[in-house]
Formats: C-alpha cells, sequence, structure tokens
C-alpha cells in the first residue's frame, strides 16, 4: 500500500466525497462494520424499489458510478446526515456494488484502508457463484484484508458477514484461477435471475472489474470495455484466456507496481467515459 496510486486509505476518482458531504459522516460509527452497517440504510436495490412504487424515472440511480454523486441524489431526497436511516422510498437506488462503494468510500475518507472487490458470493444459491460485490478493509491489528458483505450485514446467509471466511466470496480473479485449475464448473458462475449471463465469461468479466476496483476505478456491474463484450460474445479465443490468467495472478499477488503496470494494458484500462 505504498505506492501512492494505490494507497487504499485515500479516495479514488469514483469515491471522493464533496467538503460539504464530509461533515454528512462525522457521527457514523467508528469502526469500519459499523460504517458499513450504516450504508444498510442509504441504498435500495432496483426491484425492491419498484415494489414500493418508487417513479420509474428514479431507477436511473443505479446508473451513477461516483460517489459523491450518489451521495448528493441521498440528500436530495432526504438531507439529513448519513448515520440516520433513511426510508427505503429515500433511500439511492443502487445494486451490490453500490452499497460496497460508498462504505470504501466513506472509509477512505476517514483515512481507513478499504477496497471494493467484485466477484461472486458461494452462499446466495447452493452450489452457485452469485455475481456479488464486497468491501474489504484492512485490520492493522492483524495484519490482513477483512472481508464484509455490506448489502448483507445481520442477514443470515453465512455465520460472519462482517468478516467472510476463504470461499464465501471469490474475486473475479479467484474465481477464475479456480476455474482453470479445473475445481469449479464455470457454467455455476454468473448473474442471479438471467438464463444466459452464466460461464467462464461472466468470470473473466468480473476478474477485469475487480482489477480495476483494485486499481481505484469502480465500475458498474455491467460496465464492459476492451475486449470484455467480445469475450461475452464468444468471439475472444485463447490469448484472452491467458491474459485473464495474468490479470487473476497478478491480483492474487496484490502488489500495487505489478497491479499498476498491468492495468495500463489497452484492453484492461478504463476508458475516462467510465469514470464520470
Amino acid at each position: 500500500m505504498t505506492d501512492d496510486v494505490l494507497n487504499y486509505s485515500r479516495p479514488g476518482p469514483l469515491t471522493s466525497l464533496g467538503s460539504a458531504q464530509l461533515r454528512l459522516i462525522e457521527e457514523l460509527p467508528e469502526d469500519p462494520v459499523g460504517v458499513c452497517a450504516a450504508v444498510q440504510g442509504l441504498v435500495i436495490q432496483p426491484a425492491d424499489a419498484a415494489v414500493l412504487g418508487v417513479p420509474e424515472d428514479r431507477i436511473a440511480e443505479k446508473n451513477i458510478r461516483p460517489v459523491d454523486k450518489l451521495i448528493t441524489a441521498l440528500t436530495t431526497l432526504d438531507p439529513a446526515p448519513l448515520h440516520q436511516p433513511r426510508t427505503p422510498e429515500t433511500r439511492v437506488i443502487g445494486t451490490c456494488r453500490h452499497f460496497a462503494t460508498i462504505a470504501c468510500a466513506i472509509l477512505r475518507a476517514r483515512g481507513i484502508a478499504s477496497r471494493a472487490r467484485c466477484g461472486f458470493g458461494t452462499y446466495f444459491l447452493k452450489g452457485r457463484g452469485v455475481d456479488h460485490w464486497i468491501t474489504e478493509y484492512w485490520d492493522e491489528d492483524h495484519n490482513r484484508w477483512v472481508r464484509v458483505d455490506t448489502e448483507h450485514l445481520g442477514k443470515n446467509y453465512v455465520d460472519r458477514p462482517d468478516d467472510l471466511a476463504p470461499g464465501e466470496f471469490l474475486t473475479g480473479g479467484e474465481a477464475w484461477l479456480h476455474y482453470r485449475s479445473g475445481l469449479i464448473d464455470p457454467a455455476l458462475f454468473g448473474v442471479a435471475g438471467t438464463d444466459h449471463a452464466w460461464g467462464p465469461h461472466e468470470i473473466s468479466g468480473n476478474a477485469v472489474r475487480d482489477l480495476a476496483a483494485l486499481c481505484k476505478q469502480e465500475t458498474l456491474n455491467w460496465d464492459e470495455w476492451g475486449r470484455m463484450t467480445a469475450a461475452y460474445e464468444g468471439n475472444t479465443g485463447p490469448d484472452y484466456d491467458q491474459l485473464i490468467d495474468v490479470v487473476a495472478d497478478t491480483c492474487a499477488k496484490d502488489d500495487p507496481p505489478a497491479l499498476t503496470g498491468l492495468f495500463a494494458h489497452e484492453d484492461l484500462a478504463v476508458p475516462q467515459h467510465l469514470l464520470v
């Protein structure tokens, strides 16, 4: 974490808060898990919002990438500080990515090293890995990253959503390494509620998104760039699989210079239009 670009205790392009917004987080809990738990009262999934009859034009909030703009949308509905939970209809509409990334932004604003991670939860559907994002924070006392399922704290999917056990969540790169080693069936990894979005291409897509998140560019779940679209369409071959091998291996090693060097690759770098 010595590389300034990857100093995870500092905000990135999508996790910076405005100066006025910093006042809104002052009374949030001090501990990282407490922050993540508070975020649960700020975001609502699109399907849940639709059930409540939230106006359809608000569903587009799920496409907001920068956290400062998400907070602006949230406080337009209710200007209260962020430690005060919102009623469901006055929460900003987003996905697991938004839960994870808002928590990450708040922690970074407080100087706590944190990251949003893109991958798969293995505890939602028996025998399957489901597209999901979680938050990590650095535990100084135990010298390790702690994985928190921000969206599902307090729920009974796993024993400790505040400290996910190995294998309960696999990053895109971890799932790819498992697939390439024959440890998982890639057809069982994908997006819940779909018939088509399962398979190796879903894993490779999340591996690239997780690399971007590790480089502090937390894109949306459905953002595509480089050769991702071609992979989803089945139009890539062994050379692209080998590139994803490198992505997965580099993410696993968690070495800042190697991550930033790889991220400069033309097939991996996030286009500027996805950072606004």
